[in-house]
């Protein structure tokens, strides 16, 4: 079941705001589920995914990403799919607030479905001890 239930309009092409939280050294993902205007799902058959997030994406910030989500379907003509990033990866952010987006796309159409912020926390507890 989907944690993002979306409705998107291709015709208006704009990207719908949803905003995360990922733990560092935890792995994270996130599902959502794509709806057309009239709430029919969204078919994603043939569809490619791609996701990254930046510190900034204003002009004259780095082009580096911080991560790249994977981006995997989990029902194409349901319009269900998730960004995923393992635990390696996680570990590896800085603490504070990036953007992200997610691109979906087949032959010559993509587009922008959803970005947001991302706000990254590091954990102040150490691991608990065996006893």
């Amino acid at each position: 079941m989907a944690n993002n239930t979306i409705t998107f309009d291709p015709n208006a092409g704009v990207a719908y705001g949803v905003n995360l939280t990922i733990n560092t050294g935890a792995d994270f993902n996130s599902t959502f589920k794509i709806l057309e205007v009239d709430r029919s799902d969204f078919d994603l058959t043939g569809y490619n995914g791609s996701s990254q997030m930046r510190k900034s994406a204003s002009v004259g910030s780095t082009t580096i990403a911080a991560a790249t989500f994977t981006v995997g379907f989990t029902s194409t003509t349901e319009g269900e799919f998730k960004i995923s990033l393992g635990s390696t990866e996680t570990r590896s952010l800085k603490n504070g607030r990036y953007v992200y987006d997610i691109l979906v796309g087949s032959a010559s159409t993509v587009y922008r479905i959803v970005e947001g912020n991302i706000l990254v926390q590091t954990g102040v507890s150490s691991a608990p001890s065996s006893s």
